[in-house]
């Protein structure tokens, strides 16, 4: 099976999505955005080794390829619309080939996402490429740089869950929704939707919540504080690590694919699945306490090339 038929089997899938004009089999997508929003482009990259273990079921990476960018989509309070897959391959076989498509569309269709185009080729470790458009109204795009001193600061679901997952994945001991957490994350894209014009900026939790609050504290030139002990836990990870564990999973720990993202508390009242964790500063710094003290943590995150 060469790369078109494998196309043709396993991705060409026709587009019952608005705004699709000639989706795969041709040398490009045509779509026809909205002419009164704004596009949002997002792109990410997983490679087999370094964001996956090599023995990870194919459909949990192509399902996590594609929450990792609707995560994005989700911190800038967008609605995805359409993706194009680049995928390469290490002597993958059909059945491979075909769980992997079944994670991949899983996850699309639950946001009425389409796959329009893409390209397959050969290498020495599977590698996954998805870029994802999704729409907004025109200025209302929450971005990292609006912050301001005073107001309070969010995060969605619960933390650390994800790096643990990855931990006990890689020691081969089990626990199903950790593990889970992390192979298949949550894109919140309805709290996304539910912050424009509410947030007054966000972020996603990719790298950690304290490299990722760094990043947006940074963009909007101000500073912050949180309580450590605020930070939502779930019952999996209290119950199976102890008090500096999950608090390490909790503040550094990547993969979680939650929302970090400042605003007021009546603005934001009645939004579900949110927890107050702090408040912005305008000291240019991040300080974490620990019931009232403060606390030093390495919050420097995961940085490739380092």
């Amino acid at each position: 099976m060469d790369e078109f038929e494998l196309i043709r089997r396993y991705f060409d899938r026709k587009p019952a999505a608005a705004g699709v004009e000639i989706g795969i089999g041709d040398d490009g997508a045509v779509l026809a955005p909205h002419p009164e929003k704004h596009q949002v482009q997002v792109i990410d990259t997983l490679v087999e080794g370094v964001h996956f273990p090599a023995d990870t079921n194919p459909a949990d990476i192509a399902y996590r390829a594609v929450a990792v960018n609707l995560s994005d989509i989700a911190a800038m309070g967008a609605s995805p619309r359409w993706m194009t897959l680049a995928l390469t391959l290490n002597n993958a076989s059909e059945t491979w080939v075909e769980a992997f498509a079944s994670g991949l569309f899983e996850a699309a269709d639950a946001h009425d996402l389409a796959l329009v185009g893409g390209d397959t080729t050969s290498g020495p470790v599977v590698t996954v490429t998805v870029n994802i458009t999704g729409e907004l109204e025109k200025g209302s795009a929450l971005l990292r740089s609006g912050g301001r001193v005073g107001d309070t600061i969010f995060v969605t679901g619960t933390l650390g869950d994800a790096s643990a997952g990855l931990a006990l994945l890689q020691k081969n001991e089990p626990n199903a929704f950790l593990v889970q957490r992390f192979l298949r994350p949550t894109a919140r894209i309805a709290t996304g939707k539910q912050l424009l014009r509410k947030a007054s900026a966000a972020i996603d939790i990719s790298d950690g919540l304290l490299g990722d609050l760094r990043k947006l504290l940074s963009a909007s030139k101000v500073g912050g504080e949180i309580d450590i002990e605020k930070l939502p836990l779930s019952d999996a990870l209290c119950e199976r690590f102890g008090d500096a564990e999950r608090q390490r999973f909790a503040l550094t720990g990547g993969d979680d694919y939650e929302l970090c993202f400042t605003g007021s508390r009546d603005a934001v009242r009645g939004i579900a699945g949110i927890t107050a964790i702090g408040t912005v500063t305008a000291s240019p710094r991040l300080v974490c306490r620990l019931h009232n003290e403060i606390v030093q943590v390495d919050d420097s995150g995961y940085r490739h090339f380092r």
